[in-house]
């Protein structure tokens, strides 16, 4: 998938189309549960060449209209809205927008979609509207619309730590990954109130964590509950070792080629969707705004 698309074939009167990409979590670690109901954690984010796209154009009605909504998510509880809508009265712009969402990321899947969704529209209607908003600045706007949402704001892989908001880039390798899609819509809420989790897991330093790895502490009450998650992990596991992100329900394996990655990939069943993408550190959206200055 290209950095940026140059055809508003879908898009036709977008003035600015930019990806919002998926994310993986390399491992997550949930160390305690907080008195507001949070849970503190641990975990690695790369993010993977694979996304929506969201295309944006000026309104000077200040009215906010999103095309191309998603079944079952009414138009202004998405996310993409409330980000826009937020910015709108944080800055006291008076301008709006229109704004399309070509949805590839599925939904329920830990690859982060709405999150991503919701910080790409933060950075292209800074952009679009002329804010000069800084990235941090943003961020902080877009952790009240999820602990992801900073992340894919700052655009770099990290290490976090709080509910997800404390954020430390590092370098990883950048390998191929298979990730696979079970036919589930995982509830984070539902995870996370789960009594089974762990909830007590040692804190690790960075270091440790980019020497040994880590697992996902998640990965067993999403097994137990979901068997079509379960499945996949052991199918995929007879090729590679194979993880759940975040709290599912998709599940990941890395490879070192993208011949390799194909391989696997054309061995999988018809009813276990999937796509293979490259892993990046520095995620697309940022290297698209990057050749807008």
């Amino acid at each position: 998938m290209p950095d940026q698309i140059n055809s508003h074939a879908d898009m036709p009167a977008a003035e600015l189309i930019l990806p919002a990409p998926a994310k993986l979590n390399l491992m997550l670690h949930i160390l305690g549960r907080r008195t507001d109901g949070y849970h503190e954690l641990q975990t690695l984010f790369q993010f993977v060449e694979y996304a929506d796209q969201l295309g944006f154009a000026l309104r000077n009605d200040g009215q906010i209209q999103l095309h191309g909504e998603l079944h079952g998510v009414p138009h202004d509880s998405n996310l993409i809205v409330r980000a826009a809508r937020q910015l709108q009265r944080a800055s006291k712009c008076a301008l709006g927008a229109d704004i399309w969402l070509d949805k590839q990321l599925p939904m329920g899947g830990g690859l982060g979609g709405g999150s991503s969704d919701a910080a790409t529209t933060l950075l292209g209607l800074n952009h679009l509207w002329q804010l000069h908003w800084s990235n941090d600045r943003l961020a902080r706007l877009g952790l009240e619309l999820g602990a992801d949402v900073p992340v894919f704001i700052h655009g770099h892989a990290a290490f976090a730590e709080g509910v997800g908001e404390k954020l430390q880039p590092v370098t990883l390798p950048e390998p191929w990954f298979l990730v696979c899609i079970p036919a589930v819509h995982v509830s984070t809420a539902e995870v996370f109130s789960a009594p089974e989790l762990t909830r007590n897991t040692p804190a690790i330093k960075v270091a440790a964590v980019l020497e040994q790895g880590g697992r996902n502490d998640c990965q067993p009450v999403v097994e137990a509950r979901y068997p079509d998650v379960r499945n996949a992990l052991i199918l995929l596991n007879k090729f590679v070792p194979a993880k759940l992100t975040g709290t599912g329900g998709c599940v990941f394996g890395f490879f070192p080629s993208k011949a390799e990655a194909d391989k696997v990939a054309a061995q999988l069943p018809a009813t276990l969707p999937s796509f293979v993408a490259r892993g990046s550190n520095v995620s697309m959206l940022h290297r698209s705004l990057q050749s807008l200055s």
